[in-house]
């Protein structure tokens, strides 16, 4: 088929919110319900807290840490395969850990197959509604990513019953059935061409020879082809080199250190926040029920945020909309060490469950306003990559500060310092953008500079290259006036 001009906003691309919508369940939510198998794990291999804490650990950083992989595989062969491929590869780590004898089995089996299968599902099926949405962008991801919250919600109970009845090993076997419709999700991200995707091939094609009897067939795919077979060695080193481009744009450098101080903070919280309520008196059963609270708040910041975020009010001004939401979380942290009684916990649960999923929703949006839609598969790859390290390094420091303080204050403050200075960060990042573009927005009232620039392109190349559109627009207009005189 023909490129299209841009995403279709609609038709197949409410089934691609569907599938990812259970892409994300079958990953992340499973992902946390991990968790609940924790007790189970301790009793029957009869280890220490630490040593069974990291099968949760290698689960969700293999997750994070293979994301690039999953974005290669999507982009030079298919994104139905790579799906497909991790669901069998999650199941296939799920089923051999019901049979484990020890928790190095586990580690391998648990931790490392199966977290590089969700590897190879998660970052491909949040790139492919970035490519079917644009103007609910937003809203669409807010519905695909809600998928871990329900999830989270409606797996914890059955989870529970399933080791009741059938043991750990029965659940886990049932867990890794449930995984493989991972394939069937795969099989709904039917693949689409956009006229920003046939932008590099026509770059390729400009700085290399290709006889011409082929130019206009390579024209109608992208230069990230399945087709591998039909494209030279050359053009493929072209097509690797330009997929990571991004790596040395300003603005996505500055994307990237911020995301390493966002995932320090929120992870922690996720793993203490039960052991601190019963720190302070809370019962077993209203300790639960915050974490219960927080989930099912998440679900409703995924979707009223992405919605709110669509908004024509609010639509360009969503980065700031991010800043806000991981700010407000760092907040949060930071008065926690001073709620100490359940109805005071009530209340942050509510609070930082919504902003955590408002914050969550925008990510892959403030990925593709940095990056682009072409490069989106590539840029979450990275994106999520960053947060492999933090998820396995804050939860130890957090539990080796409440070891060595003896209180969870000091743990809680820097998960908040953390944050926030992940949201000041992109704050004078824009601000410092906005004051270069002041500086030079007085230049194109000069007329002497006009006229010197209609007679050298070069020139014009490198100061409208720093204006904003308007400006861009303004000149080109002008350009036009003085061609026709």
């Amino acid at each position: 088929r023909r490129p299209r001009r841009g995403p279709p906003d609609g038709g197949w691309g409410w089934m691609i919110v569907a599938g990812c919508f259970l892409v994300t369940i079958c990953t992340r939510a499973v992902t946390r319900c991990i968790s609940i198998f924790f007790v189970e794990f301790q009793a029957y291999f009869g280890q220490d807290y630490a040593r069974t804490a990291w099968i949760h650990s290698i689960v969700d950083c293999a997750t994070m840490l293979c994301a690039p992989l999953g974005s290669l595989i999507s982009n030079h062969v298919s994104c139905q395969v790579g799906i497909m491929l991790g669901g069998l590869l999650a199941s296939t780590g799920l089923i051999l850990s019901s049979f484990a004898t020890s928790l190095e089995h586990l580690y391998l089996s648990l931790g490392v197959l199966t977290g590089l299968g969700f590897a190879l599902c998660y970052s491909p099926a949040i790139a492919m509604v970035g490519k079917y949405f644009n103007k609910r962008k937003a809203l669409a991801y807010g519905i695909a990513m809600s998928g871990s919250g329900i999830g989270t919600f409606i797996l914890a109970p059955v989870v529970q019953l399933l080791i009741e009845q059938f043991s750990w090993q029965g659940a886990l076997l049932i867990l890794g059935g449930f995984v493989l419709n991972l394939c069937v999700c795969g099989a709904l991200m039917r693949p689409i061409s956009l006229k920003e995707d046939c932008k590099t091939t026509s770059e390729f094609l400009e700085q290399h020879y290709v006889p011409e009897t082929e130019k206009q067939d390579l024209k109608r795919m992208s230069i990230c082809s399945p087709l591998i077979k039909l494209w030279p060695h050359e053009c493929l080193c072209y097509c690797s080199w330009k997929e990571y481009d991004f790596l040395l744009m300003p603005g996505f450098m500055v994307l990237a250190v911020s995301i390493l101080f966002m995932a320090y903070g929120c992870s922690p919280l996720f793993v203490y926040l039960v052991p601190y309520a019963l720190s302070v008196g809370v019962s077993h059963h209203q300790a639960a029920f915050l974490m219960s609270i927080l989930g099912v708040i998440d679900i409703i910041g995924n979707i009223t945020f992405g919605w709110l975020t669509d908004r024509r009010c609010l639509k360009k001004h969503r980065y700031f909309c991010y800043l806000f939401a991981v700010g407000m979380d760092g907040l949060c942290c930071l008065f926690l060490p001073v709620l100490q009684s359940f109805p005071l916990l009530v209340p942050f649960s509510f609070t930082f469950g919504y902003f955590d999923g408002a914050y969550v929703t925008l990510i892959p949006v403030m990925t593709a306003d940095v990056v682009g839609t072409s490069l989106l598969s590539s840029a979450l790859g990275v994106v999520y990559f960053l947060h492999a390290i933090p998820y396995l390094v804050s939860p130890p420091v957090a539990g080796w500060l409440v070891d060595t303080t003896g209180s969870y204050t000091a743990s809680f403050l820097l998960c908040g310092f953390s944050m926030i200075f992940s949201s000041a960060l992109l704050c004078f990042a824009r601000l410092a953008k906005k004051i270069k573009r002041t500086h030079l927005r007085p230049l194109t009232g000069n007329t002497a500079l006009k006229q010197h620039i209609w007679t050298n392109g070069a020139i014009a190349y490198s100061v409208t290259a720093e204006l904003d559109q308007r400006d861009v627009e303004f000149l080109a207009v002008d350009t036009n006036s003085f061609s026709n005189r």
